[in-house]
């Protein structure tokens, strides 16, 4: 395992990790022969019902305060890597949510919105896949078992530094279904923008280097259709953020060991 970078024109070269702990771009060319989470994440926060969209589909009050949620880091997925549906806690209700995420670089705590921007690492496509059945009627009355199943947090495929993205509230995020368009939207319509999310989540909380923060999914998520659209073995799923990334997981059903054997 190792860093890379892309250039302009999609060339990658070695970033060596030195024994410091530091980071040192090369002109080496390397040849990637598959692609990981950028890196590995200390810890997962994710904001629920962001968009003013989303909101109104899902019937709901627009909120007062960020809705705050977590992921376990042990949720996430590699790029072009299958997201697994559930059959052990079985689940037919798996619903995607392409999302904006965003890497903090520094420790921050008690960070006001002006200056939020200045601890973000870079910015990442992300999917906060969820069970909606385990999430709503079968979680005890919270998100982290629907939310929290491994491979449902797909992140990728690249990270995009901050210095790449001057202004998150000036983003397209969509995402797709096979061939069909699901979601799009501007992050413009976030109720709460990224500093306002950096700021309250440092209120108080230390969020340290390597913290994921997935900011809200856009309206179009499947459970909110007619006919609702879950997703299914052989879905592929892409989500695609201007200037940020294009991230593509296939989908699969989970084998466990008991049907292991009887196969």
């Amino acid at each position: 395992m190792g860093f890379g970078r892309f250039d302009q024109e999609g060339n990658t070269f070695l970033i060596l990790q030195k024994g410091d702990g530091d980071f040192e771009a090369t002109d080496e060319r390397i040849t990637p022969f598959q692609f990981l989470t950028p890196i590995d994440f200390r810890c997962i926060y994710a904001i629920g019902l962001n968009y003013r969209a989303h909101a109104r589909e899902t019937g709901l009050e627009i909120p007062k305060y960020p809705m705050v949620f977590m992921k376990a880091p042990t949720a996430t997925q590699n790029p072009g890597d299958p997201i697994v549906l559930p059959r052990y806690l079985r689940s037919d209700k798996v619903d995607f949510e392409g999302e904006l995420g965003l890497v903090i670089g520094r420790p921050c705590k008690n960070v006001e919105p002006e200056e939020a921007l200045s601890y973000v690492l870079g910015y990442v496509c992300a999917n906060d896949v969820s069970a909606r059945d385990w999430q709503k009627e079968k979680g005890g009355g919270q998100f982290c078992r629907g939310k929290t199943f491994d491979t449902f947090c797909p992140v990728g495929p690249c990270l995009t530094t901050a210095d790449e993205i001057p202004d998150p509230s000036n983003l397209t995020v969509r995402s797709f279904v096979n061939d069909q368009k699901m979601q799009e939207s501007g992050t413009d319509d976030m109720i709460f923008d990224v500093p306002t999310l950096i700021s309250f989540l440092s209120g108080s909380t230390t969020l340290l280097p390597g913290t994921l923060i997935l900011t809200g999914t856009p309206s179009g998520v499947g459970e909110a259709r007619d006919p609702q659209r879950y997703l299914v073995p052989g879905d592929e799923v892409t989500v695609e953020i201007d200037g940020v990334g294009i991230l593509s997981n296939p989908v699969v059903e989970e084998v466990f060991k008991e049907e292991e054997e009887k196969a």
